[in-house]
């Protein structure tokens, strides 16, 4: 938690200096009514929003500030967190291309993890958009991401947020896939069948049984892919990406992109995640130290 507020307070200070230089200044600095809270206070405030999600009156209430500067406060350090936290393995070195091949060609070694997700939304006036995310299985309008993760359920190696709900897992899953090397292994559920280079559960044909040999494999197969379901558990402990999401749809990204940021700092995995000035970043794929 320390190692965030004051990589926070770092990106905070930077943003305000530059914003300062660019000023042409008549008055001194430093007029104007102090705030109400302090940089950690405001952060906390943050953070509490997204692991409860109580409504902004009442959030408001709690830190002592009325319901629109709990609001303002929360949109503006959301962006910020989200600059300093990455949300995956890949995007922390999506910036740099060298890296970004090292990586793939670390993780062909390791036999990933995917599942999907799905959140509830609000129903839009508009007609086409209601069409446009509601899922019929569920009898609900959702939003539906895509979760890939190491094995064990050691790190988020790669994350797909916010397409409509009616999205076929497949075709999601071959649309992350594009980031990967072409000889990377996974391992999925039933919804996954068909593509490439994923293994997934033995499927009973009609009046046909499996044999014990199938449904050994498909036992193994599960007790392996259950820890996705355990990184997937790490981000519905935060109410906002759990239960109905009330905000905007056009923040959704980058809200559930930063409890995944979150998350992985909070679980430590990998313990050696660190502080530099672009923000926190991790240092391992398994035993393996990334560059830095």
């Amino acid at each position: 938690m320390q190692s965030l507020l004051n990589c926070t307070l770092k990106r905070y200070q930077d943003i305000k200096a530059k914003q300062e230089s660019r000023k042409i200044r008549i008055n001194a600095a430093g007029g104007g009514r102090p705030e109400k809270l302090s940089i950690q206070e405001q952060v906390c405030l943050c953070l509490f929003y997204l692991r409860q999600m109580p409504t902004f009156q009442v959030l408001g209430m709690l830190f002592g500030v009325s319901k629109t500067e709990a609001n303002d406060t929360f949109h503006y350090w959301i962006s910020i967190l989200r600059d300093i936290l990455p949300a995956s393995l890949l995007e922390q070195v999506s910036n740099n291309e060298s890296d970004l091949l090292f990586v793939q060609e670390i993780l062909t070694n390791f036999r990933l993890l995917v599942d999907s997700l799905e959140q509830p939304i609000y129903r839009d006036c508009d007609q086409k958009e209601q069409q446009k995310y509601f899922f019929g299985k569920k009898r609900q309008h959702t939003l539906k991401s895509l979760m890939i993760g190491m094995p064990e359920g050691k790190d988020i190696v790669e994350v797909e947020v916010g397409v409509p709900g009616p999205t076929a897992d497949i075709n999601l899953f071959r649309k992350s896939q594009k980031e990967f090397n072409k000889s990377q292994p996974f391992s999925g559920d039933k919804a996954f069948q068909g593509g490439e280079n994923i293994t997934t559960p033995h499927k009973r044909k009609p009046k046909r049984e499996l044999s014990q040999q199938q449904k050994d494999e498909n036992k193994a197969l599960s007790s392996n892919r259950i820890f996705i379901e355990h990184l997937i558990r790490l981000l519905k402990i935060f109410r906002i990406a759990s239960q109905r999401f009330r905000l905007k749809l056009d923040t959704y990204e980058q809200i559930i992109l930063t409890v995944c940021g979150e998350s992985a700092l909070r679980e430590g995995f990998p313990p050696q995640a660190t502080a530099n000035p672009k923000g926190l970043v991790r240092l391992r794929i398994g035993s393996l130290v990334l560059p830095t």
